[in-house]
């Protein structure tokens, strides 16, 4: 059974940084990309970074680019955000997307599987 568990959230000011972690477990995710997306309320929930699990390669949300940073190691994916922001507020989830022929990685609905989110909260 896949599961991705995500741990780090919380309350901080503007401007302090927080780190994110996903604990990926329940099978091999070589072929995966595996992402960060965010919902803040009455909002979709829109990408903010992703990364290859077998290359390494990353990509970001504009919003996001040069403040956070994606990276993995072994069976954990993380996301450092620095420089946070009130409006980075919002419930933050991993995911996990089977890397195939015309997916987009940028888009939730190709993700295969999904962490149950953890609460970022920045007060200005």
């Amino acid at each position: 059974q896949v599961q991705l568990v995500e741990s780090g959230g919380g309350l901080v000011q503007a401007g302090a940084s927080l780190r994110l972690s996903c604990a990926a477990s329940g099978r091999s995710f070589s072929g995966y990309v595996m992402g960060w997306f965010r919902q803040a309320p009455g909002k979709e929930r829109e990408f903010v970074a992703r990364i290859s699990w077998s290359g390494g390669s990353t990509y970001y949300a504009d919003s996001v680019k040069g403040r956070f940073t994606i990276s993995r190691d072994k069976n954990t994916v993380y996301l450092q955000m620095n420089s946070l922001k009130f409006e980075d507020t919002a419930v933050y989830y991993c995911a996990a997307a089977l890397i195939r022929r015309g997916i987009a990685t940028t888009q939730a609905w190709d993700y295969n599987y999904w962490g149950q989110g953890t609460q970022v909260t920045v007060s200005s």
